[in-house]
């Protein structure tokens, strides 16, 4: 396996709009970010990615972008990024960004030129469809739904033409059998990596082909989510061969993809394997929704959730390299999704341990280090992401349900709630504005913040930097680094797992139940404790507490 720089970094993840307000107007900028870089790199990172900063009208923060080649007036300058970059670059910290090559926004130039007319040079840059006649009256081309509620297409009453756009409204979908769409979308990454950008994270990678256009049959209701007719189709990885060729590879930038839609794990292995020429690691879904229903909660289904890591990184073991992230931008909150009500930082801890410590590239998500949670929503008014006020309104105009009964039923799963801002310290707006911010800070943030954390040598905070510096100095940073991976049995509520590199072992042990578990250790030669929390080593076990875990050096016994 050749070594690449980008495995031995330790990432974070930055929602600049929740991050850091430097003007006091209630919204996270890029000297916001610049102003906290001392603190990133304390906490140990070294490779940043930032999401979308560029020219947007914010329909969905940023993701519907207007202007690849400029900065959202809201954010700053080129010359603030510019200024970040090599401040970044000077504390040695590498800096990818979000690069969106499904959709743009529907105020993006080439959308204006393309639905103009239908002879014009833009005129196939998006997928258009004049649609089909259904008892005499103009119906979309296909059945197909939206993964934001309603059709996948949109009526254009200029271009009297239907075009995709299997996200918001207003954001349609590139028609990337263009080549010359192909050709434009490189020249925009070529731009960015020339600035010194360092690699990206590419958003809704595996959408960028279609299933011939035909109806989702069998189905119930009007339009019908089938992931399969937008997701992982073959020509994806011609596309991702031929931008990894002419932009990926001439550049030495990491190439990361976001694949949703169902993607197996062979999938991922055509998108990441070492030898796939596509791209260096994909973000998978599998691990995100492990739960279980007990009565009116849910709780993490540890069994599965087992099950799904060890299986993608024994796939992986030898074919590829794996990002190691629990949960982002869209997704709720991980002490909120997996932690336990009973003791929260601890099983923080854990879930911690129990990830970081594998093979791959760590990607932190900003506040979940200080163990940022979900916000209680009760409210419409308290709702900015697109896909929930859609479902809202979906809910409002098609039942008798009340404003509570709807909050009830949306508000968990917000995607809002990974985008309140970083609880900085107790002080008004949580450290983070001067200012009201554009959406609610969390109550919590007077006793969850970074400050209250910093001195406390039993934070979350902290047992952080500690799991985070067992991978850049020291004995074993080659074994938690490269390392091969092995589940170890043990009882349902013990994950356990084995590294080994070289001569080298390591034992893992994550407790995710609320009583005491011993854990006999008599088969190994314990050689030193290298992380531990609500753990014991004695007379050749382990005790673990409610929510323990352990990270050993050992020597398996003949």
């Amino acid at each position: 396996m050749e070594k690449k720089w980008w495995m031995e970094r330790v990432a974070y993840q930055i929602y600049i709009k929740s991050f850091n307000d430097s003007n006091g107007d209630g919204i996270g900028d890029l000297r916001g970010i610049e102003e906290k870089l001392d603190y990133i790199h304390d906490l140990g990172v070294d490779l940043i990615w930032i999401c979308p900063f560029y020219d947007s009208p914010m329909e969905d923060e940023g993701y519907d972008v207007r202007d690849f080649f400029a900065v959202a007036e809201e954010y700053g300058t080129l010359e603030d990024f510019d200024r970040l970059l090599a401040r970044a670059h000077g504390l040695g910290m590498k800096v990818i960004l979000d690069f969106v090559l499904n959709h743009t926004s529907d105020e993006h130039r080439w959308f204006i030129e393309s639905a103009e007319n239908r002879d014009n040079p833009y005129r196939d840059y998006y997928i258009w469809h004049d649609g089909k006649i259904k008892n005499g009256k103009r119906v979309e081309p296909t059945n197909w739904g939206s993964f934001f509620g309603g059709s996948s297409w949109q009526w254009h009453e200029k271009r009297k033409q239907y075009y995709m756009k299997i996200f918001s409204n207003r954001m349609p979908d590139l028609n990337w059998n263009n080549p010359r769409v192909r050709k434009d979308m490189a020249s925009v990454g070529k731009w960015w990596l020339d600035r010194g950008v360092d690699g990206f994270r590419i958003d809704a990678v595996a959408h960028l082909d279609r299933a011939p256009l035909v109806d989702v049959e069998g189905a119930e209701g009007r339009y019908v989510l089938d992931w399969k007719k937008f997701s992982n189709q073959p020509r994806v990885h011609d596309y991702l061969r031929e931008l990894n060729e002419t932009l990926f590879e001439p550049h030495d930038c990491l190439a990361i993809g976001e694949v949703g839609g169902e993607a197996s794990i062979s999938d991922g292995l055509k998108y990441a394997s070492f030898a796939s020429g596509e791209l260096d690691m994909v973000f998978n879904f599998d691990h995100n929704w492990c739960k279980l229903s007990e009565g009116d909660e849910e709780t993490i289904d540890l069994p599965r959730l087992k099950k799904v890591f060890s299986s993608w990184q024994e796939a992986f073991l030898d074919k590829g390299w794996l990002p190691l992230n629990w949960l982002n931008h869209d997704q709720p909150r991980l002490i909120s999704h997996y932690g336990s009500k009973r003791d929260p930082v601890r099983s923080a801890k854990t879930l911690a341990t129990a990830l970081y410590l594998m093979r791959g590239t760590p990607f932190i998500y900003q506040g979940e280090e200080i163990g940022m949670t979900n916000y209680p929503f009760r409210q419409r008014e308290e709702i900015r992401d697109i896909a929930t006020i859609n479902r809202y309104r979906e809910l409002e105009n098609d039942t008798d349900m009340s404003e509570r009964e709807i909050m009830e039923q949306i508000g968990p799963m917000s995607r809002d709630h990974a985008r309140t801002p970083m609880q900085w310290d107790a002080s008004p707006y949580a450290g983070f504005s001067t200012h009201p911010p554009w959406i609610p800070v969390n109550p919590n943030y007077e006793t969850v913040n970074v400050f209250v954390q910093q001195n406390d040598p039993d934070s979350l905070l902290n047992h952080y930097k500690d799991l985070i510096a067992l991978r850049k100095a020291g004995p074993d940073r080659d074994l938690v680094i490269y390392g091969d991976y092995e589940p170890v049995p043990t009882e349902e509520k013990i994950y356990g797992y084995r590294r080994t590199y070289e001569e080298k072992s390591m034992l893992v042990l994550c407790s995710f139940e609320d009583e005491q578990i011993i854990f006999d250790l008599s088969k190994y030669r314990i050689i030193r404790t290298m992380i531990a929390h609500g753990a014991h080593v004695s007379d050749d076990v382990v005790r673990l507490e409610p929510h323990g875990a352990i990270a050993l050096r050992v020597e398996e016994l003949k």
